[in-house]
């Protein structure tokens, strides 16, 4: 069922689940967030990509408003609820300053594979320990969803785009893994390579071969 949301262009890509701190400083997304703070009402943020509004967006609730400046501007915490996608896109909505859309959300298929799943967590913790970043695998909660990793995976802005617009945890989940196969090995290379340069022009205790 279609209904009109407050959309808040952005050059990110948000995902449902995820707390996002924001700074409100345009005198257009200052009347946003304070109308739907006063009447407890969700706003939107379709990724502005390749210089345009994405018509796949993310739902999201103000949690808190954490400090009001004299000049008006807002930091504010939020949160995202679920995706939707713009049916209709309004550079202005009737009377106010800011965008807005005629949207109905998207329904998100939970058809999470185990077996993918087991290989990326395998390839996350390679990933995050040769990084020196083990604490991201310690603190991943046992039941986590594509969404809860995809910023910390090193995809692109696109990819995680993609990520976004896919329709099953499944797909996701594809999508991750392929890029870990590809991106896990250069790494580990990458780190390895570090080590061998800094041991360039050290003291070497060689053991000579035996002929």
């Amino acid at each position: 069922m279609s209904r009109i949301l407050p959309l808040f262009p952005l050059n990110i890509v948000v995902f449902p689940g995820e707390k996002l701190n924001l700074h409100i400083f345009e005198p257009k997304y200052k009347e946003l967030i304070t109308e739907c703070a006063k009447t407890n009402l969700t706003f939107g943020i379709p990724p502005f990509l390749k210089e345009g509004v994405s018509m796949i967006g993310t739902e999201m609730e103000i949690l808190t408003i954490d400090k009001e400046y004299g000049g008006g501007e807002l930091d504010i915490k939020t949160k995202g609820t679920g995706i939707f996608r713009i049916e209709e896109f309004y550079q202005q909505l009737p009377g106010k300053e800011y965008a807005g859309g005629k949207i109905t959300g998207v329904e998100n298929i939970d058809d999470e594979d185990i077996i993918i799943k087991n290989r990326i967590t395998e390839l996350l913790l390679q990933l995050y320990e040769t990084l020196g970043l083990a604490k991201l695998y310690t603190d991943l909660p046992q039941d986590y969803k594509i969404f809860d990793i995809a910023h910390h995976v090193g995809l692109t802005t696109d990819q995680e785009f993609e990520i976004l617009v896919a329709e099953s945890e499944s797909t996701r989940q594809e999508i991750v893994l392929e890029h870990l196969l590809k991106v896990v090995p250069v790494v580990v290379e990458t780190e390895k390579l570090k080590e061998r340069v800094k041991l360039n022009g050290h003291f070497k205790n060689l053991i000579p071969p035996n002929f």
